[in-house]
């Protein structure tokens, strides 16, 4: 009877969590705020009363399912608009976190008054930022961020928490009793392992995947979790920080031309949405909603001293180097929201018995949902505001979810004076085997066509073609033309072009044209190439 009961309630919780996430939509706040109140309504003072304080039992869960939210944003960089960032990205997931902690710290300690471990414990656990809920708000919007702004953040995000759990690390080890030994070269190894099993195991996953049958049809998905796992574990044993190494396991993976791409990136963002609705309901499950008015000042003071201080001192002193605009840098440093990890590595602390002189939790918690709903919800407005939307591309274009490499299925025929199909009927013309003339535009008329409409000088004959399924070496590709891309005001035959690659289709607005080798490629166009 117990365990029925138990499954019950687990399945109304992921149902309540999935309508939560088409509630956020209609009011464009982040569904990771609804999924913890979701949890405080379950928890001990909320209507259900499930009294849960076991924080060693919710840092086994959240530490399982923080692999998954690594591993899959690796997974879901698209290294190809990633890499101009890489730099910045790097910089501001390494030192970017180390400043954000260090000066969030020293605030602590200068005006809450907080011990200076105590401080520099909290500093590290807020200093990573969290993709999940901003990206959550943008591919709700479908909005894309000029100047490569999101692929920056994206691999940010992704990037930092390793560190900032390093420093938590460091932290539990000045507090407890057992020392922290070298702890340069504990920094260094964690590094070094983690990156060095990350790439093993991404280039084994690889080779199994596209040079042998070991992996049946249709286990893919098992072989990359059991995959996912021994890399997390062996990174574990050796020293290594293993959220890094799934983190690089993710993006080598995720970029290499495997097969059955397309079902390992629906599986992975199902079990990421899961991952996030489980840490999230138990960071609500968790809270005991009557100690945090006396939380609120403290929780306040810390996120104000992220958010307008520790974040933008780290973002401008780290970007400008790289001469990136203010409107820019105050940008990335409003979307540097505190999310999932923050309030994992806080369990992570507590399970490890460290004793606070203040509710680290509670604090921690207060701190991520300020966060996600003020900063969250305000993100597109701050973004327009700053003038920071790109309107004319997605987002969804920054991820390697985003299905750029697609059959054409349609086909555009101009037909000009003199064209032998001129003055005839549909039905007298001869198409493509299998090909279908479906409309004629003419003169901002669109006319469905029958067997007997005229074809005429000046039409556009749209034809609905067989699809073609490209082999697995070949492939067709979307490159957007940014005023800074190498092939902006070039004509094609200036390109150089490899000898097995071929410009196939220019999309400038509303055209679609099909080019030769004097096309200029300008600004804005979508170029369609086939490899």
């Amino acid at each position: 009877m117990l365990m029925t009961i138990t499954i019950l309630l687990v399945s109304a919780v992921i149902l309540l969590c999935v309508l939560a996430e088409k509630f956020s939509v209609k009011f464009g706040m982040p569904a990771l705020i609804l999924f913890m109140f979701i949890g405080m309504l379950f928890g001990s003072d909320g209507i259900l009363k499930i009294p849960f304080d076991d924080f060693k039992l919710a840092e086994n869960i959240c530490s399982i399912a923080l692999i998954f939210i690594m591993f899959y944003g690796g997974f879901n960089t698209k290294w190809k608009l990633a890499k101009p960032i890489a730099a910045k990205a790097v910089l501001l997931s390494t030192l970017g976190v180390v400043i954000t902690a260090g000066i969030t710290a020293l605030l602590c300690h200068l005006f809450l008054h907080y011990s200076i471990v105590e401080s520099f414990l909290i500093g590290a656990v807020l200093s990573s930022t969290d993709a999940a809920s901003v990206f959550a708000i943008l591919r709700q919007k479908k909005l894309n961020l000029k100047d490569g702004t999101a692929s920056l953040l994206e691999m940010e995000s992704g990037s930092n928490d390793p560190l900032a759990y390093m420093l938590t690390f460091i932290a539990i080890g000045l507090m407890g009793n057992g020392g922290t030994g070298n702890i340069p070269l504990q920094i260094a190894a964690q590094i070094v392992l983690g990156i060095l099993v990350g790439v093993i195991f991404a280039l084994l996953s690889v080779w199994l995947l596209t040079k042998t049958r070991l992996v049946s049809e249709g286990l893919d998905t098992i072989f990359m979790i059991a995959m996912v796992l021994l890399c997390y574990g062996l990174t574990q044993i050796t020293g290594g920080n293993a959220y890094l190494s799934v983190y690089i396991m993710g993006i080598i993976i995720g970029n290499s031309p495997i097969k059955n791409k397309a079902t390992l990136i629906p599986f992975f963002d199902g079990v990421t949405s899961l991952a996030q609705i489980l840490i999230f309901f138990l960071l609500g499950l968790l809270s005991f909603p009557h100690q945090m008015p006396q939380i609120i000042p403290t929780a306040l003071a810390i996120t104000v001293f992220i958010t307008l201080i520790a974040r933008p001192v780290a973002v401008f002193v780290l970007l400008a180097p790289f001469r990136c605009s203010v409107q820019q840098c105050l940008l990335v440093s409003w979307a540097g929201l505190r999310g999932a990890a923050s309030s994992v590595f806080a369990i992570m602390a507590i399970s490890n018995g460290i004793s606070l002189s203040h509710d680290l939790f509670h604090i921690v918690f207060m701190v991520s949902l300020f966060s996600v709903s003020v900063q969250g919800t305000l993100l597109p407005g701050v973004a327009r505001k700053l003038n920071m939307i790109d309107e004319a591309s997605d987002v969804r274009k920054t991820f390697n979810d985003y299905q750029e490499e697609s059959a054409i299925t349609l086909m555009r025929m101009y037909i000009p004076k003199g064209h032998n199909w001129e003055n005839k009927l549909v039905r007298e013309v001869t198409v493509p085997t299998g090909s279908l003339a479906i409309m004629i535009k003419r003169n901002h008329e669109t006319i469905i066509t029958k067997g007997d409409t005229r074809i005429l000088a000046g039409d556009d004959v749209i034809l609905s073609v067989p699809s073609y399924e490209p082999a697995e070496h070949e492939k067709l590709e979307e490159i957007n033309i940014t005023r800074n891309h190498a092939w902006c005001n070039k004509a094609i035959w200036e390109l150089n072009l490899p000898s097995d690659s071929l410009i196939a289709m220019i999309i400038r607005g509303d055209e679609n044209l099909i080019p030769d080798g004097k096309t200029m490629i300008l600004e804005n166009d979508t170029v369609v190439m086939y490899h």
